[in-house]
């Protein structure tokens, strides 16, 4: 064989092993999502037994959680909605998460960067509800006051890079670290000019205390049992396999042609 057939065929395996491996990756996403789909219904069904034991007193606990005070600019039907994006994009994205859930991590880790890039563009607006899902079904305080804090944060103008730090440095699901505000305060250290008087007095008093309980609500209402739960112009998409960055970017632009 001369020298010129060898390296042709050197050539074809190494293109060969670059899709390979391209393949590879695209797997390992797809499998992250279908596991961080599986976490959602395991989730849902301690939810159940949380609810059950944890939440009787639903309207009892809403009371010891102190006064509703909505972040700034709340919206939605029951004004437990915080907005990102263009409020006259054509794709809308409604995310309930909690910042104790590893299902939620993955979602954002997968989806986050290209969210935040079509906001970004005005192509879409995003509108997060805040739960304590964790909470009722594990026990702990720190869906709710991480969430408290990504409320104040809100206020502050920044809630969106604080979101980012929060999911990025999230703990254990069993570790209830968010419950320590001293955690949350060093944690907004990493978002410039966001640790300020006001940021430190709303968080170390749970001053959105009552609203997170409020959100919590909403969710039960809704008849909602998992988190994430992604809704694209009202259609569920998390548990779609098929669901890349890739095809929601897609659906974001088809949507804005019409």
């Amino acid at each position: 064989m001369s020298e010129k057939n060898r390296e042709g065929k050197r050539t074809a395996r190494e293109r060969l092993a670059v899709e390979r491996e391209k393949q590879k990756s695209a797997e390992k996403r797809r499998r992250t999502l279908i596991v961080g789909a599986s976490v959602v219904c395991v989730l849902g069904l301690a939810a159940v037994i949380g609810v059950v034991a944890a939440n009787a007193g639903n309207d009892e606990e809403s009371e010891a959680a102190g006064p509703v005070v909505a972040p700034s600019g709340a919206l939605g039907k029951d004004g437990t909605a915080i907005p990102v994006g263009k409020q006259g994009a054509k794709a809308t994205l409604t995310v309930w998460e909690d910042f104790r859930c590893p299902a939620c991590k993955a979602f954002e880790e997968a989806f986050g960067p290209t969210v935040h890039e079509l906001t970004e563009a005005g192509q879409l607006k995003v509108e997060y509800h805040l739960v304590t899902l964790i909470d009722g079904g594990m026990g702990g305080t720190g869906s709710r006051t991480a969430a408290n804090a990504a409320a104040c944060a809100q206020d502050a103008g920044k809630f969106t890079a604080y979101h980012e730090v929060l999911f990025r440095n999230q703990p254990m699901e069993s570790d209830d670290a968010y419950a320590d505000s001293g955690k949350l305060l060093d944690l907004a250290g990493k978002v410039d000019g966001l640790v300020t008087p006001a940021f430190r007095s709303c968080v170390e008093d749970g001053t959105h205390n009552g609203w997170v309980a409020k959100s919590h609500q909403a969710f039960q209402k809704e008849g909602l049992r998992g988190t994430p739960t992604v809704l694209f112009n009202g259609e569920n998409i998390y548990q779609d396999s098929s669901m890349t960055p890739e095809k929601f970017r897609r659906m974001v632009e088809e949507a804005n042609k019409g």
